[in-house]
């Protein structure tokens, strides 16, 4: 705790901490909105097989008697998506004609091309190329490689960031996501879209991780946690806002530009913010570090405080920390011994069943039959109160306990909303919102639960490892989904079953951190 002992010597909780906190805050918000963009930019708007042309005699129909010979209907009576009439039904047009019976009529595929209902959709990659019907996988596929890029990123940036620092990497990773995220929107096919938003998952997780870490690093100790539950509170805001931008820009492509013009902005006023001054000391950048002390100390008043200080003095403040540094660990030491492996197990089995379940519900908005504007602003509004109580309970109750209650009752909203009525919208939206909320609780529980089970010379591996188990579980999630198409109830039955089942191994093998001193290393785990 050195180096938070001289940010309280410069003024602890002050301006430059307000300020910094702020100005990081902003990309967070707009990353959100890359994270649930798909909801929009890859939305299916109704449609149905362009009517075959040419045909004689058609002149003086209306359109919908058009489509009436020409296209089946399905069995909720809507034209059918991908099928029509290889000859015109000229019998349908019968003023007594019930709704026909197709069956033995021959029909063919949508040779010529489709028709989309541009009232609510507009445009979106969808109408774009035509993914519908055999190509109607793509749209998960799309979302899976994304968050192999979120994957990748996680891995890949945290690394960097050790070695390079914090602040270099961030302003990488805002130009990176200005170049990309305006690459997606505006090149022409499908193959480059998908790989450009690879390269904004990997992006994603950049700028969460290095955000966090910058601003928690120059937090002292008694702001960390408002801190982190400002960070979360702003991605749950970038949630409700990516709901207005998309209700009012309905271009795919002008959307995808939107969100991502502002990291223009991003990447310029980024050259101003303070690399991490821990970092700097631990990797014997002490002459920058001595800087950028002694700039937050002038932002907080403390000048004075900040002159006095000298390179030796902050050297032999930070020794334990420097000599910390210096032990390694691996992975293995994660399984190595009982009471690790029990802990190492089941974490995988909450971060995954947690990030499953949450990336389950929320990317699939459309399947509840109301406005997928509004059914995102809620699902973002959601998560204010749920984390919230969630942080209630922590505090009064016990960690095991939340965590082991709110990954039970997501995954029982989850299974309850199978048996309500297709018909019955309002109802089975609020269900997967509730149980979308629940999942958020249980996210924000693991964060904390995670680093107080881990002890300090292996926290940093054990929380990297929960977050790439975390990532496994959003790339397996749209995968779920195709099953959807051939047995539509199983995708619920698996997106519920995990967490109820994730949640039963949580109260079962884990202990209890509440009011419980951190341990540091893995004997006092296994003493435990």
């Amino acid at each position: 705790m050195a180096f938070a002992d001289l940010l309280d010597r410069l003024g602890g909780v002050g301006t430059f901490q307000i300020v910094h906190s702020i100005f990081l805050a902003f990309p967070v918000l707009m990353v959100a909105t890359h994270n649930f963009l798909q909801n929009f930019t890859a939305a299916f708007p109704a449609h149905h097989c362009e009517p075959k042309p040419g045909i004689n005699g058609t002149e003086s129909l209306t359109y919908h008697e058009l489509l009436r010979i020409t296209v089946p209907n399905d069995q909720k009576g809507q034209p059918e998506k991908c099928r029509r009439f290889t000859e015109p039904q000229w019998s349908f047009l019968h003023p007594n004609a019930t709704l026909p019976n197709v069956t033995g009529i021959e029909t063919e595929s949508c040779v010529d091309g489709w028709v989309y209902d541009k009232s609510v959709i507009r445009s979106s990659i969808i109408t774009e190329w035509d993914l519908i019907c055999d190509l109607r996988p793509m749209k998960q596929m799309a979302q899976s490689v994304y968050m192999v890029g979120v994957l990748l990123g996680g891995a890949i940036f945290g690394g960097l960031s050790d070695r390079f620092g914090r602040r270099t990497i961030l302003i990488w990773s805002y130009m990176q996501m200005s170049v990309a995220g305006s690459l997606v929107a505006f090149l022409p096919n499908f193959p480059c879209y998908v790989f450009f938003r690879l390269i904004s998952g990997m992006t994603f997780s950049s700028v969460l991780l290095n955000t966090l870490c910058l601003m928690l690093e120059w937090m002292p100790v008694k702001g960390r946690t408002l801190a982190g539950t400002f960070v979360g509170y702003v991605f749950t805001s970038g949630q409700m806002v990516l709901a207005g931008l998309a209700y009012a820009i309905r271009d795919w492509r002008w959307l995808q530009f939107s969100v991502t013009a502002p990291f223009y902005v991003f990447f310029i006023y980024s050259w101003f913010l303070q690399e991490s001054g821990r970092w700097l000391i631990l990797n014997g950048k002490t002459d920058q570090a001595l800087t950028n002390l002694r700039r937050v100390a002038r932002m907080n008043g403390k000048l004075e405080e900040g002159l006095k200080m000298t390179k030796d003095e902050m050297i032999a403040e930070m020794r334990h920390e420097i000599s910390n540094r210096k032990s390694s660990h691996t992975l293995l030491d994660l399984v190595r011994t009982p009471g690790m492996r029990r802990i190492t197990g089941c974490l995988m089995m909450v971060w995954f069943s947690t990030s499953f379940a949450y990336y389950g519900l929320a990317m699939d908005l459309q399947k509840f039959g109301i406005s997928v504007y509004l059914v995102q602003f809620c699902f973002g509004a959601i998560d204010v109160p749920a984390k919230f109580v969630a942080a209630l309970i922590m505090s009064y109750v016990g960690r095991r306990v939340t965590q082991a209650t709110f990954l039970i009752l997501a995954g029982t909203m989850i299974i309850i909303n199978i048996f309500v009525p297709v018909d019955m919208r309002v109802l089975r939206t609020a269900l997967a919102a509730l149980g979308k909320g629940f999942c958020a609780s249980a996210f924000m529980c693991a964060y904390l639960y995670s680093g107080e089970l881990f002890p300090t010379e292996i926290r940093q591996t054990g929380m990297g490892f929960s977050d790439v188990n975390a990532r496994v579980g959003s790339v397996v999630a749209p995968v779920i989904h195709l099953i959807g198409d051939h047995i539509p109830i199983l995708p619920a039955i698996i997106f519920g079953t995990a967490p109820i089942l994730s949640g039963i191994a949580a109260s079962c093998l884990l202990t209890e951190t509440r009011n419980q001193p951190l341990t540091d290393t893995i004997q006092e785990v296994e003493e435990r």
